[in-house]
Formats: structure tokens, C-alpha cells, sequence
């Protein structure tokens, strides 16, 4: 017989909050060519580190599946058509992120920033490896604007990584703080 652990009232409130900061995150962005540049992978990193891999990628899925129901809440609006865009596949990656990112750090815990800075790298891979082999594979066989694997790999990594490293640098001491106010929640 399997126990599972029921979801507490506190890890809703959390995943709720964590959601609505994910859709705020998505409006501040930085304009870069082809994959545009916002707050929500480290809002999603966060999501993992605080609420752990389960309820962090949770509140991440929930997100995407709000945005997919027409909430105009992704970087470029939002409904089910989302799924053609190239980039829907970062929106995947960050759920993935989440996922890596929550289960490194309960490994690893919240003593050090290193470690947090690890995890967050490690969901940030996550998020890159998902989101360009599926802008490959969306531009070139679905949707006819075909993209060269030079072309993907500056637009959606080497313009966009050096903002994300900083934003893994930022989790790791952000993640101090709020396990602070928290009281060690996590």
C-alpha cells in the first residue's frame, strides 16, 4: 500500500503565487531577435527552488495550461495556437526546469548559494535543450520558416544565455532570502 502525500493548503497558496509571479514575469522583457527575453525562467527557477521539483513544476504546468485556455498571459498572448509558435517549446522546457531545478536543490538543500547556482543551471539546460529542439523542429517541418542550426543556436542560446546565467546567479541569493522569510520552508 502507497501513501501519498496530500497537497497543504500552504503548498496551494504557494503554487497559486508562484503561477501569477510566472505571468508577470512574462510581461518585463528585454527585446532580443527571435526568442524574446523575460522574467519567467527565473520566476520558474524560483518556483522550483522554494516549492521543491512536485508542487514547483506544478505551479509552472499550471501556468502553461492557463495560458493554452486564451489568458493572455505568455510573453506574445496567449490560447491554444500557442502550440505553433517556435518558442512554445521554452514554456515546456520551463516546466522541465522546474522539475530538475526543485529536485537538485532538495538534494542539495539551501545552505549554499553554489549548489542553489547549480540547480539552477542544471533547469536552465533544460530549458534550452527543450525550447531550441522544438523551435527546430516547429520552423523547419510544421510551420515552413525554416531555421539552420547556426541561426537557432545564436538566436536562442548564445544571445539569451548570458541574461539567464545572471538571472541563475540572482536565484541562488534570492533563494537565501526568501528561505529566510519562509522559515526554512523547503
Amino acid at each position: 500500500m502507497t501513501s501519498k502525500k496530500k497537497v497543504s493548503t500552504k503548498d496551494m497558496i504557494y503554487c497559486s503565487m508562484f503561477t501569477v509571479l510566472i505571468a508577470v514575469g512574462a510581461f518585463i522583457k528585454i527585446p532580443v531577435p527571435v526568442c524574446p527575453f523575460t522574467l519567467q525562467f527565473f520566476f520558474t527557477t524560483m518556483a522550483g527552488i522554494v516549492l521543491g521539483r512536485k508542487i514547483g513544476a506544478l505551479s509552472v504546468f499550471i501556468y502553461t495550461c492557463l495560458g493554452l485556455l486564451g489568458l493572455p498571459i505568455f510573453a506574445e498572448g496567449g490560447g491554444i495556437w500557442y502550440v505553433m509558435k517556435p518558442t512554445f517549446g521554452y514554456m515546456i522546457g520551463f516546466i522541465l526546469g522546474a522539475y530538475i531545478t526543485g529536485k537538485l536543490t532538495e538534494k542539495a538543500g539551501w545552505n549554499d548559494p553554489k549548489h542553489i547556482f547549480l540547480a539552477s543551471f542544471a533547469g536552465l539546460l533544460a530549458v534550452y535543450a527543450a525550447g531550441m529542439v522544438y523551435y527546430y523542429v516547429i520552423g523547419n517541418y510544421v510551420i515552413n520558416a525554416p531555421i539552420g542550426i547556426w541561426p537557432l543556436f545564436l538566436y536562442c542560446f548564445l544571445l539569451a544565455v548570458p541574461g539567464d546565467l545572471l538571472l541563475c546567479v540572482l536565484s541562488a541569493f534570492t533563494a537565501k532570502r526568501i528561505q529566510k522569510a519562509l522559515g526554512g520552508m523547503a
